[in-house]
C-alpha cells in the first residue's frame, strides 16, 4: 500500500491541462479556476459550462482529441474522459515526462490524487481516502461543512491581523504564544458567527492592553 504525501500547491499561474470536456472535467476546470491556475483543455465537446469558459478566454480550448504534446509545459495533469486509451496514454506521456497526473477513477495510475475540500476563507479542510472511496470522502466533507461555517474563516484572519499587530509590540516569544492562546476565548466563534463584535473587541483590548489595530468585524480588509 502507498503511503500518499499531503501537501499544498501555489499554481497561480501554472499551466493545468485537462484532457476530457465532460461533467468531471468541468469539475476539475472549476478547482482550478479557483486555484488561479492557467488551464488548456482538450477535448472535441465541452459541456456548456466550459464552453462558456473558453468563449470568455477563461480557458484554452484545444478543440479535437489528445495529443501527446498537450501536456508540454504543464504542471498537473487531468485525465478525464471516457476513453481507456486516451486516459491510458495520458497517464504514459505524463509519466514520460515526469508530470504529476490525475487519473478519473484509476488511482493505480495516479501519481497524485485531489481530495474533498471544504473552504473557510483562506481555511482549507481536505480529506483524502487515497482514490478509495470518494463517496466516503464526500460524506466527510458533509460533516465538516456543517462543523465548520464561515465563521472559521473570520477567526483566521482576525488571528493573522492579531498575529502582525503582536510581532510589532513585543519581542518575548514566550510572552507572544500566552497572548495568542489567550486570544481564543472560549466564545469567539460565537462572538463572531453572531456579529457581537463589541464583546468582541472588548475581549481583545483586555489581552493586548490596547485597542486592535483593525476593524474587528472585517479583518480581512485594510483599516
Amino acid at each position: 500500500m502507498c503511503i500518499v504525501y499531503p501537501v499544498c500547491l501555489e499554481i497561480t499561474g501554472k499551466l493545468c491541462v485537462v484532457v476530457g470536456g465532460g461533467s468531471v472535467a468541468e469539475r476539475k476546470v472549476s478547482g482550478l479556476i479557483t486555484a488561479g491556475a492557467e488551464i488548456r483543455v482538450v477535448s472535441p465537446q465541452l459541456t456548456s459550462t466550459l464552453a462558456g469558459l473558453a468563449e470568455e478566454g477563461r480557458i484554452e480550448w484545444l478543440n479535437r482529441g489528445y495529443r501527446d504534446s498537450d501536456l508540454d509545459g504543464a504542471l498537473l495533469v487531468f485525465a478525464a474522459t471516457d476513453n481507456r486509451e486516451v486516459q491510458q496514454a495520458v497517464a504514459r506521456q505524463a509519466g514520460r515526462s515526469g508530470q504529476l497526473v490525475n487519473v478519473v477513477d484509476e488511482p493505480g495510475r495516479c501519481t497524485f490524487q485531489i481530495p474533498a475540500v471544504v473552504r473557510r476563507g483562506d481555511l482549507l479542510l481536505a480529506v483524502s481516502t487515497a482514490g478509495k472511496s470518494p463517496a466516503v470522502a464526500a460524506m466527510i466533507r458533509h460533516q465538516l461543512e456543517e462543523r465548520y461555517g464561515k465563521e472559521y474563516g473570520h477567526l483566521l484572519d482576525l488571528m493573522f491581523r492579531l498575529r502582525e499587530q503582536v510581532l510589532v509590540a513585543e519581542e518575548d516569544c514566550g510572552e507572544r504564544k500566552i497572548l495568542f492562546q489567550n486570544f481564543l476565548h472560549d466564545d469567539i466563534l460565537l462572538w463572531i458567527k453572531y456579529g457581537q463584535w463589541d464583546l468582541l473587541r472588548n475581549h481583545l483590548r483586555a489581552v493586548l492592553g490596547s485597542d486592535p489595530d483593525f476593524d474587528v468585524s472585517r479583518p480581512g480588509q485594510d483599516k
